[in-house]
């Protein structure tokens, strides 16, 4: 990992924008909705502007008694101004601990309960609907960022107080904290330091650089408080992108904004391209300019990327797609191009970066790993969190020396390309990859929206499927698209807006299955008659 470490004096979260405003002053963000800390700034503003919001933001926290080392948690309303708090708070030393807004408020207490006494950092909103009364006696100080409550602090009362100079903190020194996706229980705290997120950077900002060489206005649907953002963020910033930050995926909204300004790269959760496919048909052609599609948190579905990248008229477009993890950043890469058809294996996630990344696949039985017999994926990386806070043990039984197990199972091919077929807890033993079936049946039916296929109680794969609009699964269509494929039940329809999902748009299959097997009435029903087409006889087709 040796080109992770050279130099590194890291990320330096607190003066991310100031610094990229002495280079680009006049670079703007875009936003498609307000900031809750600042609403007169508008929906466009400079990277100085931004910088000086921050700024100001951070001379309140200080006023406010937040000091060098101390953590501040950042649970908020929905918004950008998570991301910048995050650089406010690091500015002046202190570790920002974000927390989704998806979090329902009994996860919250106990998250802010780990974090002993920090300074709680929400807005009226969520204080009067989803935080319990206990998060006064188990944060130190309760800060609204809008609004009033009864024994919080407003940041708009700490208005027009003196600015204070930049804390710099040494590179190994934690300077934010996140959560993981919660998809197999209570979210995990990942702390990284200042070093562990420019390891990050690096590999991000070496690919980018050749598929981008010009200045590209760069859309960004990511969550705020994922660390995710803050590499990709940090790339634009220095490069001189101009940078939009949308809030909200929907699709019409997407495509009026894209229409508009015409990005040249789009950094999206997979299920955010899902969702933009129907942008592909657009008569006003708001993707004709999509020169990088980059994609990471999950393997996306080879369908998505083929309708994303014939949407663009740019000459030799390319879908980026990076796996990695909130606890190690991205570890292997792989790029899309027209030329790779549907058929493409959408399970090959690609190759670790070269002096920076390495992966390995560990047997679960003795037998060599394969595609029928899958082993554990751990990856090395200098971009890999320090610790679990409160849960170090946790974290140890993680880590073997150096090297991070992934909780997937896979396999690598003889050139070392890394095939992801299932995490580990999802694994159905003798179905073969679900991911894989999943890719298959996205290709072989067009009206579908979503689909996850889960054990049911006795062990049995039980496919959940949405559909576009949430029209009725049509019986014949889904007979013939799983033709082929291992037995399943019978197929299960839901809504989509229903399904659980983590704050990345990854669905909590364990908390599907649970629902199902709770007896969990589906919003909408599969009509009689369809069927799984599953069959005893039926044998696996190399997907």
């Amino acid at each position: 990992m040796i080109l992770q470490r050279i130099g590194n004096k890291g990320i330096r979260l607190g003066t991310l924008f100031e610094r990229a405003a002495r280079k680009h002053p006049s670079n703007v963000v875009i936003l498609d909705h307000d900031l809750d800390i600042a609403p007169g700034l508008g929906r466009r503003a400079t990277v100085a502007e931004v910088a000086d919001l921050i700024d100001d933001m951070a001379s309140r926290l200080w006023a406010a008694d937040v000091r060098p080392g101390r953590r501040v948690v950042v649970y908020k309303s929905d918004g950008f101004d998570i991301t910048l708090l995050a650089c406010a708070v690091a500015r002046i030393g202190a570790v920002p601990v974000l927390l989704s807004p998806k979090l329902d408020g009994e996860t919250v207490a106990e998250l802010v309960r780990r974090t002993d006494q920090p300074y709680l950092l929400t807005d009226q909103n969520k204080l009067e609907t989803e935080l319990l009364a206990s998060v006064f006696q188990e944060a130190g100080q309760v800060l609204l960022t809008s609004g009033s409550y009864q024994d919080a602090t407003e940041l708009a009362s700490l208005a027009g107080v003196p600015r204070v100079p930049a804390v710099t903190m040494p590179p190994e020194h934690p300077t934010l904290i996140t959560h993981t996706s919660g998809t197999t229980g209570t979210p995990k705290l990942a702390v990284h330091t200042g070093a562990t997120l420019e390891a990050r950077y690096r590999p991000q900002a070496a690919i980018t650089k050749p598929l981008v060489p010009g200045r590209e206005t760069i859309a960004m649907h990511v969550s705020f408080v994922h660390s995710r953002l803050i590499t990709a963020l940090a790339i634009s910033l220095f490069r001189g992108f101009p940078i939009v930050v949308l809030a909200d995926s929907d699709p019409k909204q997407a495509a009026d904004l894209f229409a508009r300004l015409r990005p040249g790269i789009l950094e999206a959760h997979p299920n955010s391209f899902m969702e933009w496919e129907e942008l592909a048909d657009d008569p006003r052609r708001p993707l004709a300019n999509v020169k990088l599609f980059s994609s990471t948190f999950d393997a996306i579905h080879p369908r998505t990327v083929q309708r994303l990248l014939k949407a663009t008229e740019r000459k030799a477009p390319v879908f980026g797609q990076l796996y990695g993890q909130s606890e190690i950043g991205p570890a292997v890469a792989r790029s899309f191009s027209k030329r790779r058809g549907l058929d493409a294996d959408g399970r090959c996630v690609g190759m670790p970066f070269p002096g920076m990344t390495d992966v390995r696949v560990v047997s679960r039985n003795g037998l060599p790993p394969s595609e029928t017999n899958p082993g554990f994926i751990e990856v090395k990386s200098d971009g890999r969190i320090v610790t679990y806070l409160g849960e170090q043990e946790r974290y140890d039984k993680q880590v073997n020396d150096g090297w991070w197990r992934m909780g997937d199972v896979g396999y690598r091919t003889k050139w070392g390309c890394v095939h992801l077929l299932d995490r580990e807890v999802d694994l159905i033993e003798g179905f073969g990859s679900t991911l894989a079936a999943e890719d298959t049946l996205f290709t072989r039916l067009d009206e579908l929206a979503e689909v996850i296929i889960i054990p049911d109680e006795t062990g049995r794969a039980v496919p959940v499927v949405c559909t576009k609009d949430d029209k009725p699964l049509d019986p014949v269509a889904w007979k013939a698209a799983v033709a082929g494929l291992p037995p399943m039940a019978e197929p299960v329809q839901w809504r989509q807006s229903q399904l659980p999902q983590t704050a990345t748009t990854k669905i909590k299959r364990l908390e599907l299955a649970r629902l199902l097997t709770a007896g969990a009435t589906a919003p909408t029903s599969v009509p009689a008659g369809a069927t799984a087409g599953a069959t005893a006889d039926r044998t696996q087709e190399n997907v």
